[in-house]
């Protein structure tokens, strides 16, 4: 992402806004690295206009919706493909929420297998119908999900996808995912807004959704072809002059985003749901799976690309007993740049050269900083890649703290209203982004540095054969839900464990 220019710093209301560094997870100015031989607008393999999945908001305070999970023939890359789609469409509908908005789902399972839906990010009850992972809406079946958010709730971009044990990565890797957006009263000012939703998979030559081996779910899946709204490459018109934000989700089963816009400028102003206090120049952001980022980008006057740079999340060679993995079967880093998306600049504009408005604070209260607080326990959560029967090659087993997920288990017992330290600790050599579900975690330490100004994801990156830590106030919400790695064939191999807030 090209630096701000004096003008365009004061016109995006970042002046004196400086380039940050904050490890595996953070910002860095950009390489500006091209990738070779990508398809330029028009050109085969592109996925033409970008358009925007079906949006449904909440009225009066409600938003009620029936979600169909069910088989479908759609057009992916220009070819026809057999997938799984949220109501024909892939990605699903947005779900648009306001602070204080009650969600009603029916979730109508149309497949094969069992199924349900975590609203991931969501500050919200895990109870009942709520957003509760140990729930099983059976073949042929339905369920009423009902979701309160509370009036203080973060604004910000969310997602939802299944969370059935065993067929996470399965069925969000087949197209079951969307987003969901909690509306700001006082937006960031921009021409228009997109939702765009990162994800990827693998088609054989018929169209069908081709198998995954067992080395592959070990290392995470990483597919063949990434989609941007369910296509490839797709083409973003607009105007010189306008400003945009973007809502970027990471839909990936395992692959990290390392994000490079090339030829515009942007600025960061929300991470993982929390709107930033002040917005941070966006250079090379790297975006974990389950991450989102919202950008506001300046079109300028010629054509920008968004792609992917080339991420090292580890290697799993030496553990395989093969040596290391650089350029075959357990190499985990990508050949080379994807591109993700074309921004093309055409026409008149609006906004002329004339000042745009700042970027407004949030309404919401900024993140507090739990560092003031007094820590009623301090934990140690162990990633590992052990040895453990029939799971997979050489009988690896992906383990928290020793053990394989069990629902019947409760792991952590936590008293609701306190403070906890969680040091998470990678003994692997991947890189495994933790998610924990409903509280979200400021991170103190990203596991090269402390973080000294508040930082609040539900992902966090715990670097391989590192550590990261992380503070969490179980306030307002009690209930019994779990924490995972967020690459998901980990998660369905077990890497996955229960905590209760009572």
């Amino acid at each position: 992402m090209n630096p701000l220019t004096r003008r365009q710093a004061i016109a995006l209301g970042a002046t004196g806004a400086a380039a940050t560094a904050t490890g595996a997870a953070g910002l860095l100015w950009s390489a500006r690295i091209r990738s070779p031989g990508g398809p330029d607008d028009g050109a085969p393999g592109a996925g033409g206009a970008w358009t925007a999945s079906p949006s449904v908001s909440s009225s009066d305070g409600v938003l009620e919706v029936r979600l169909e999970a069910a088989p479908a023939r759609l057009s992916i890359g220009g070819r026809d493909a057999d997938v799984l789609a949220y109501n024909g469409t892939v990605p699903g509908p947005t779900l648009r929420l306001r602070p204080g908005d009650r969600l009603r789902v029916r979730l109508a399972n149309g497949l094969d297998d069992p199924t349900n839906l975590h609203t991931h990010g969501l500050y919200a009850s895990p109870a009942g119908n709520g957003d509760n992972p140990f729930l099983e809406v059976s073949p042929g079946g339905t369920f009423d999900y009902e979701i309160d958010l509370p009036p203080d709730h973060p604004s910000g971009t969310f997602w939802y996808h299944p969370h059935h044990h065993g067929m996470v990565a399965d069925q969000l890797w087949a197209g079951l995912y969307g987003a969901i957006v909690v509306e700001d009263t006082d937006p960031v000012p921009a021409t228009r807004e997109r939702v765009l939703l990162v994800s990827d998979l693998t088609l054989d030559t018929a169209g069908h959704l081709q198998g995954v081996t067992m080395p592959e779910r070990m290392m995470g899946r990483m597919g063949a072809t990434v989609l941007v709204g369910g296509r490839t490459f797709p083409r973003l018109d607009a105007a010189p002059g306008d400003r945009e934000v973007w809502r970027l989700v990471n839909a990936c089963p395992t692959r990290f985003l390392r994000l490079d816009l090339e030829g515009a400028t942007a600025l960061l102003t929300a991470r993982d749901g929390h709107r930033l206090a002040s917005p941070r120049d966006a250079g090379d952001l790297v975006l974990a799976p389950g991450n989102r980022a919202d950008l506001l980008v300046a079109v300028g006057d010629g054509a920008a690309t968004l792609r992917s740079l080339a991420y090292d999340r580890g290697d799993m060679g030496a553990m395989m007993g093969r040596g290391p993995g650089r350029g075959g079967m357990m190499d985990t880093e990508p050949a080379e740049p994807v591109d993700l998306l074309r921004l093309v600049p055409s026409g008149g504009s609006g906004a002329g050269d004339g000042p745009l408005p700042n970027v407004p604070a949030p309404t919401n209260p900024t993140p507090r900083d739990l560092r003031g607080r007094t820590v009623a326990a301090r934990r140690d959560v162990v990633f590992a890649m052990g040895m453990g029967r029939g799971m997979g090659p050489g009988g690896m087993s992906p383990t928290i703290n020793g053990r394989s997920y069990d629902a019947d288990r409760t792991d952590i017992t936590v008293e609701a209203g306190t403070v906890e330290e969680w040091r998470i600790v990678n003994t692997s050599p991947l890189h495994h982004p933790f998610h924990l579900h409903v509280w979200p975690m400021q991170v103190v330490h990203d596991g090269t540095a402390a973080v000294d100004v508040p930082d609040w994801r539900d992902v966090v990156v715990v670097p391989a054969n590192g550590e990261a830590t992380v503070l969490v106030a179980f306030d307002g919400i009690a209930g019994r839900t779990v924490f995972h790695c967020h690459i998901l064939d980990h998660e369905d191999l077990g890497m996955m464990g229960v905590v209760e807030v009572r």
